[in-house]
């Protein structure tokens, strides 16, 4: 059994594909969330994320405190999992453009031959999905579980500061494989900075 936790600061806002400016709907509680995303074949859940990982804890660790979770979904056929965890280095020089370039592998419109789930254990990030007339903007955070199906036009931000760690689950032993649609869509949405700041 699985504690939910989560202070509700999740965001799904769903704005049209053609016109970013254009607000269709907004929700912040699971249960709308969970309920408009399922529509596409999108899994969206909240899950406990409460488990304290220290400042230079790595994947084994951070694998270790949710070892529960991860077999959770293991058994559902990932065999492949990884971490993806970035927090500021206050004092290196070279974490700005290690930030930058981290960021940037992820910000054009892709897609996966398999589905992508994320589980997200710290800070937050902005998945970009594009579903027929709409994008679905989800801001994820600890606790949010995301599962985006396979060939879904999609991008991700992590702002331009990046803090947040996630376990990655992958059916595909390569792991993370991405095909560029090459369509320059992703330019014309607001980034993770606006929609964290409310706008």
């Amino acid at each position: 059994m699985f504690c939910i936790y989560n202070d509700g600061m999740s965001l799904l806002r769903v704005l049209a594909a053609s016109d970013p400016a254009r607000r269709i709907s907004e929700a912040r509680d699971e249960a709308s969330i969970a309920k408009r995303l399922s529509k596409h074949g999108v899994r969206f859940a909240r899950w406990a994320a409460a488990q304290p990982l220290a400042a230079g804890a790595g994947q084994p660790e951070v694998l270790d405190a949710y070892g529960r979770e991860v077999e959770r979904l293991k058994s559902q056929g990932f065999g492949t999992v990884d971490v993806v965890r970035l927090q500021p280095a206050p004092g290196d020089p070279t974490w700005p453009a290690k930030a930058a370039t981290a960021r940037g592998k992820f910000l054009e419109e892709h897609t996966h031959a398999e589905d992508e789930v994320r589980f997200f254990v710290e800070g937050q990030g902005l998945f970009y999905l594009r579903l027929g007339e709409e994008v679905n903007l989800v801001l994820c955070e600890a606790g949010d579980l995301l599962s985006v199906p396979a060939g879904t036009r999609h991008w991700f931000d992590m702002g331009s500061a990046p803090s947040f760690c996630a376990i990655r689950f992958f059916q595909n032993p390569d792991g993370w494989v991405g095909k560029f649609t090459g369509d320059p869509i992703a330019r014309g949405f607001p980034s993770f900075d606006d929609v964290a700041r409310g706008q």
